[in-house]
């Protein structure tokens, strides 16, 4: 419970970037960048992604770029249920992180494409509670419900059982990109050198709640080596120890 609040502090106190919705001039494109949590009050709403999206009619080709951690269920249904309710086509990239309530996001368009060294993740359903034992158990049962609409989701995308959904969801399964690719919850690899910063993007977001975030995902960036700086600045000493000898 403390891991889940500090990741949901430690996401929330990062500086908000505004839904951009990205109209192409030469084409019918348009693309929606859902770079945050999936929140009413501090990341990606419903309520924007609906308003975003209402003004396109059904020639658009709707690109989502997703780089997010997930969030609130329920919100992450409503912002599916405004992009499986859009006219036009739908293409979801996942541009390095696609995780919990934001797998429900990508799972809505029609077709789905993951950047290479990007990572899917499904678990149960999470949420906090309060009261006696009745209470307990209403809220448990609540899960079952949310849980099982889940299951249905993905089992319809992918083809997998029923069961074997539910033992990946149960493990907190962190695909890679070519095993969402493998297990169909997505259509393909991006193609090489498109947008997207895989695991560098990713790891903006504090993922140290989730049992089994890839060490990839938590470990800090190595430092950046500018070999062509090193040489010219090697080159520019020698010089000065010629002038001076």
């Amino acid at each position: 419970m403390k891991k889940l609040i500090q990741l949901l502090r430690d996401n929330a106190a990062q500086e908000r970037k505004p839904l951009q919705l990205v109209r192409a001039e030469a084409s019918a494109d348009a693309t929606l960048y859902i770079y945050d949590v999936i929140d009413a009050y501090w990341g990606v709403s419903a309520q924007e992604v609906a308003k975003s999206i209402a003004g396109l009619d059904a020639s658009t080709t709707l690109h989502l770029r997703i780089n997010s951690p997930g969030g609130d269920v329920f919100e992450a249904r409503a912002i599916a249920a405004s992009i499986a309710q859009f006219g036009g086509k739908t293409i979801a990239h996942i541009d390095g992180l696609a995780a919990s309530a934001a797998t429900t996001i990508a799972s809505a368009a029609q077709e789905v494409e993951i950047v290479d060294g990007g990572f899917y993740m499904i678990h149960n359903a999470w949420t906090f509670a309060m009261g006696n034992k009745h209470d307990m158990r209403t809220t448990a049962d609540l899960l079952d419900k949310v849980d099982g609409a889940i299951v249905a989701d993905y089992a319809r995308r992918t083809g997998a059982t029923t069961e074997q959904v539910i033992a990946w969801m149960d493990a907190e399964t962190w695909f890679t990109a070519q095993e969402a690719v493998d297990n169909k919850f997505a259509d393909r690899l991006a193609p090489s050198g498109q947008a997207g910063t895989s695991n560098a993007s990713a790891r903006q977001f504090n993922l140290a709640a989730f049992d089994k975030t890839p060490q990839a995902l938590l470990a800090p960036q190595p430092p950046q080596i500018n070999e062509g700086a090193v040489r010219a600045h090697n080159e520019r000493r020698l010089r000065l120890l010629e002038l001076n000898a």
